[in-house]
């Protein structure tokens, strides 16, 4: 389906990004507004997407935790004011990669027919 396609782009993508900041975000980073919005921003994107991945797509992948970002994503939205920082940070280096390499794989499915 190409709208899952598109959405896993999206998520992949988010979670690069996440990476990257997370690489960035050091002592002192917590002034760096801008730095920290960009963080936020792209778990925000990844949750968002991987709320409108398709059921069939889900069913067929369920060892992926497509509900993770979502709540991720929920409570960035509805909790800002509360996130902590070294929550996200743990995950972005702990959990996105394994996500992301997931999501490639299946990416590298769909162009293989499979």
């Amino acid at each position: 389906m190409q709208r899952d396609r598109l959405l896993l782009a999206e998520m992949i993508e988010a979670c690069q990004r996440i990476s990257e900041i997370a690489g960035r975000i050091g002592p002192g980073s917590s002034t760096d507004r801008d730095l920290l919005d960009a963080f936020l921003w792209n778990f925000t994107v990844l949750g968002e997407a991987a709320g409108q991945v398709s059921d069939e797509l889900k069913a067929a992948h369920p060892w992926v935790p497509w509900s993770d970002p979502v709540r991720l994503r929920n409570r960035i939205v509805h909790g800002y004011w509360s996130v902590e920082f070294d929550v996200l940070l743990s995950t972005a280096r702990g959990d996105i990669p394994g996500l992301r390499a997931e999501l490639q794989s299946l990416v590298g499915q769909g162009e293989r027919g499979t």
